[in-house]
């Protein structure tokens, strides 16, 4: 059964569609990362100013390093191996992501998940996805599927069945920024 549903969700990417899904956090939006059409029409559902940036998940270290960049030191344990989702704001040293994708300042927000189901959506796709959360702009992020606004899921391409969000944790990921000098700055707890 979830093979066939991450079929769905991988072609439903390959289209360029938007797609609300579970994650190991929250519910999210998300779409193909290298897409900027794609990117746009998520900015368009929020009702979001682009200049609040959107992450992006990737299934490993390989696919972090490939789409945008290499990984410091100081937070390889951070993105790699903690128990709590986190969130690692880093600098996109490639051009493979969308350009609206990517903060003014150069960085995209990078989250490795440990759940199963975005994780095979990740390994059949091959590409990182977008992940923002399921809401409209400034309103509460949804910790369940039937938290979601209805009004935003008839604004998305997909919808991914309410089942696979068992492993959600319904609340959202630490999120940390890798400085210059290669410190990290905790932005949210």
């Amino acid at each position: 059964m979830m093979k066939k549903e991450v079929h769905s969700v991988v072609a439903a990417l390959e289209r360029g569609d938007t797609m609300l899904y579970p994650t190991d956090t929250i519910w999210g939006i998300g779409c193909d990362a290298t897409n900027a059409a794609a990117v746009e029409k998520i900015y368009v559902i929020k009702e979001r100013d682009h200049s609040k940036s959107m992450l992006i998940l990737c299934r490993d270290l390989e696919m972090v390093e490939r789409y945008v960049g290499p990984v410091d030191e100081s937070v390889l344990d951070l993105l790699c191996a903690s128990e709590r989702p986190t969130t690692v704001i880093m600098p996109v040293r490639h051009k493979l992501l969308a350009a609206n994708l990517v903060a003014a300042d150069g960085t995209v927000g990078v989250r490795i998940p440990h759940m199963d189901f975005c994780q095979r959506v990740l390994d059949l796709f091959g590409r990182p996805v977008v992940s923002t959360s399921a809401n409209l702009s400034g309103h509460p992020s949804p910790a369940t599927y039937a938290d979601i606004d209805a009004e935003l899921m008839s604004r998305v391409d997909y919808c991914v069945q309410p089942e696979y969000e068992q492993k959600t944790v319904g609340q959202s990921s630490r999120i940390v920024k890798v400085l210059s000098d290669g410190s990290v700055f905790v932005i949210r707890d």
